[in-house]
């Protein structure tokens, strides 16, 4: 009798970014990704988010592998969280697996976690699950599709990817493979759904090189190229170009120099020779012959590009006449940081391309058409779209149905929703415990929780106020008058005024034995206070009542 099967998301279904998915057969479970995503506007002060692993440490004694689609930080940006508490195998081809190790080398020792390194369509067993990666394009090196042999059909996951018939690194899809899969039987294809609702075909990403050679040729200065230091490929047609209009290259930014540094040494990267400088080499040359690679394409504030911006980066100023290149799309939740840092630089005299006739960027994800094709090639019976968020769930939905799927063999997925499979049916089960962990590099290892957030919401649009308790605990009595003092807060002298009179009547209710105890004088103070408050200007500043014992 054979075993349901079980496939859960705990990231990266109905969002974009920290895709993470266990698959469960038996006694086994395999995890495809483990990534993170970026804070949003009403984060302060969290750097990063990624899945709750809850659900995983739950059933760790079932966990026979990890398994890597590609090197993005939304596919692989957790792991080191993640193996902090469990042990298994972790599998990627040769890319992936030294940008792992190198972005995990900063946060943990690599030497304790069981690294293996596979080939493209090797077969591995994991358990009583069989799992390969399949080659496909995408716009880093090595990037996969993930295909799970299990008792019921194949799991494909596409993984993001792209139709590239010109890669710049010639490595073309394995439509072969696909197609095999088709044949053999897949039971349910996982589906990026990014760009879904674009229609046609994407541009390859050779075409990119089009719009670089025009946007550089026409500029009389300098000109600074910003993108993902991820993206091997954008970088490689940037050098090529540059060569091609007799310009040197330099590098800001320290992710960017050692992705280029790995690149060339594991030759994914090829530099034309006497084109790469030191950035600080570049100052000798005119301003007409240097181009410049750096971080920054999403306003990450410590990014290279980002510091220039605000005249924080020593090693480089933006000059009058300097022309930036915004080759990368925004990340959902990064485009005001993204705007500020384009409008700073306008401000200093650049000049700023980020859209234009000729593109000088173009998308790793697929476009409608090649969905299509991967549907038609890998013949799933199910489907179910991911790595998107409900709007595109929701047109990859009516698309497969345009394609004569029937509706109830198209699953809309949601992150900690079990889609199940027995011999005869596939249906969404009962919800896991799943959510987000917010994460502050210098916080405690648990991460931000809701409370903390909501404090740090209420001091950046509200302010604090601060009641000033003088308490003689031993006899239970209020020492003078209590004050308030206020920082960040824009209500009025009057409404601090009549609050503190709010409170001293509040604290003249209590009774020794009341006072004795600090805490029940923090609370009656801070909820006088911030009800009244709420209710004068409607505003909700943190209150933090400060109990001197005398």
């Amino acid at each position: 009798m054979s075993s349901n099967l079980k496939i859960i998301p705990l990231g990266g279904s109905g969002e974009i970014g920290k895709n993470c998915t266990a698959v469960i057969q038996g006694e086994d479970m395999l995890i495809v990704d483990v990534g993170l995503s970026f804070p949003n506007e009403e984060m302060p002060g969290v750097d990063i988010v990624i899945p709750d692993f809850t659900y995983i440490l739950e059933n760790k004694k079932l966990l026979k592998g990890i398994v890597l689609t590609h090197a993005h930080e939304d596919h692989i940006g957790a792991l080191s969280y993640l193996l902090r508490d469990v042990k298994c195998p972790v599998y990627a081809t040769e890319f992936t697996m030294a940008m792992i190790k190198m972005k995990m080398d900063e946060k943990m020792d690599i030497r304790s976690v069981d690294f293996r390194q596979i080939n493209f369509r090797d077969k591995i067993k994991a358990g009583s699950l069989e799992f390969e990666i399949i080659r496909v394009t995408h716009s880093i090196p090595e990037s996969g599709a993930v295909a799970i042999n299990t008792e019921h059909g194949y799991v494909v996951f596409t993984g993001d990817f792209k139709l590239d018939f010109t890669p710049v690194d010639g490595k073309l899809t394995d439509i072969a493979r696909l197609t095999e899969l088709g044949t053999e039987g897949v039971l349910v294809l996982l589906s990026d759904s990014t760009n879904v609702e674009r229609p046609g075909w994407g541009p390859s990403e050779k075409s990119v090189a089009d719009g670089l050679r025009a946007a550089i040729s026409q500029a009389k200065g300098r000109v600074l190229l910003t993108t993902f230091a991820s993206n091997v490929h954008r970088m490689q047609q940037a050098f090529d170009v540059a060569h091609e209009l007799g310009r040197k290259v330099a590098v800001a930014g320290r992710r960017m120099e050692q992705t280029l540094d790995l690149c060339e040494r594991l030759k994914y990267l090829k530099v034309p020779k006497n084109v790469r400088i030191k950035l600080d080499d570049a100052r000798n040359l005119q301003d007409d012959q240097v181009v410049i690679l750096t971080t920054g394409s999403q306003g990450e504030p410590m990014a290279a590009l980002s510091q220039m911006s605000r005249e924080e980066y020593s090693r480089l100023r933006i000059r009058e006449g300097d022309t930036i290149l915004y080759s990368a799309r925004p990340i959902p939740g990064n485009e005001a940081a993204i705007w500020r840092t384009v409008n700073r630089l306008f401000r200093m005299g650049a000049e700023v391309i980020y859209e234009g006739k000729t593109p000088v960027h173009c998308s790793g994800h697929a476009y409608q058409e090649e969905l299509k094709m991967m549907v038609n090639i890998t013949r799933p019976f199910y489907l179910a779209p991911v790595h998107g968020e409900p709007r595109h769930q929701h047109i990859y939905k009516n698309m497969a149905m345009d394609m004569g799927y029937p509706e109830h063999r198209i699953f809309t997925m949601a992150d900690g929703l079990p889609l199940e499979f027995d011999e005869n049916k596939g249906w969404l089960g009962e919800p896991v415990t799943c959510g987000r962990v917010l994460v502050d590099n210098g916080g405690s290892a648990g991460g931000v929780d809701d409370e903390v957030l909501r404090d740090r919401l209420s001091v950046a649009n509200d302010g604090i106020i601060i009641p000033v308790i003088a308490v003689d605990v031993e006899r239970g009595a209020i020492i003078g008058q209590p004050s308030l003092d206020a920082k960040g807060f824009s209500g009025s002298e009057e409404v601090l005024r009549e609050a503190a009179e709010v409170m001293c009547d509040a604290l003249d209710q209590l009774k020794p034995n009341d006072i004795k105890s600090v805490d029940h004088v923090k609370h009656t103070a801070a909820d006088a206070v911030r009800k009244f408050v709420h209710r004068k200007t409607k505003m909700r500043p943190l209150v933090v009542p400060a109990i001197v014992e005398v």
